[in-house]
């Protein structure tokens, strides 16, 4: 038990603002989803007002049970909504994106677990928008070859896939159908079949694992070839979810961001507040994109 009060460095900027304001507009007019909104994220202000959302489609409930999690749960996902893709497209053009994320619920009932209608989605966005970049975080598909196949050939410039927590409270943190080994072969897979892709990570702490433990899991993401990481403090979203174990201090983030940087991490955010699709590590990972696809003519 942490008690009830939080320490500064753990004070996010309320929801205002005229930015903050039009995007929550648009993005309920559009009737689209987003992880800002949907997993009580605590840069919801800071990302709206500078107009960036990560969107979250095939729906708002997640066939998985992730005890650190808010979003809704249930045997069964939400009636897909066809017209999404094209939903979405006009969004972000609406919005004059030049980067965006896009992430989805885990749809295990459906029979390919909702990949094509998220490359669908991908697809569509960049035919609407061809200069924007874009960045996906995807379920691990269970581990279906095929199917993570098929997401590394849908135009996006960065595909991430969490581990979310180290390997040691895996079982404690994730579905039981989520494990370590499974998503570091998922991101494995994705340059196996994209070397052009950049990849991306991101792990939580404060959920009980030591600092040795967390270099430990940045290694494996490394050994994986993942590119980019971001590490954050894991905030319990509600009663429901698991608790948190300390308060990760600014010093130990950013100590960690060093130690990643040194790995060869080509970027790390890390800090209390930075969550997997922070918008300042979309910033700096979009002109990383442009000068390493340079370097690699």
């Amino acid at each position: 038990m942490l008690g009830e009060g939080k320490p500064e460095w753990l004070r996010a900027q309320l929801p205002n603002g005229k930015e903050y304001a039009r995007v929550k507009l648009l993005v309920q007019k559009k009737g689209i989803g987003t992880v800002c909104e949907e997993a009580h994220c605590p840069n919801i202000a800071e990302c709206w007002n500078s107009g960036t959302a990560t969107f979250m489609v095939l729906g708002k409930v997640c066939t998985r049970g992730c005890r650190f999690c808010a979003v809704k749960t249930g045997l069964r996902g939400e009636e897909v909504n066809e017209n999404e893709a094209a939903e979405l497209a006009k969004a972000v053009k609406e919005m004059g994106l030049d980067y965006v994320v896009i992430t989805s619920v885990d749809r295990d009932d459906l029979p390919d677990q909702g990949a094509g209608h998220f490359a669908e989605c991908v697809r569509e966005v960049k035919k609407e928008n061809p200069a924007t970049k874009i960045e996906i975080l995807i379920p691990d598909f269970r581990g279906e070859r095929e199917l993570i196949e098929e997401i590394t050939h849908c135009g996006a410039e960065v595909i991430s896939h969490n581990i979310e927590t180290v390997k040691e409270l895996q079982g404690k943190v994730r579905d039981g159908r989520a494990n370590y080994e499974q998503s570091l072969e998922v991101l494995r897979a994705v340059k196996e079949f994209n070397p052009l892709v950049f990849t991306k990570s991101s792990i939580m702490l404060g959920l009980g694992e030591t600092k040795e433990q967390a270099i430990g899991a940045m290694r494996d993401l490394r050994k994986a070839k993942v590119d980019f990481l971001t590490l954050g403090q894991y905030l319990q979203p509600s009663k429901n979810q698991i608790e948190a174990k300390r308060f990760v201090e600014p010093r130990e983030f950013e100590e960690l961001r060093e130690t990643a940087l040194e790995m060869g991490f080509g970027y790390c955010a890390s800090g209390p507040l930075v969550r997997s699709s922070y918008r300042a590590g979309e910033f700096f990972i979009k002109n990383a994109v442009n000068g390493m696809r340079e370097e690699k003519k």
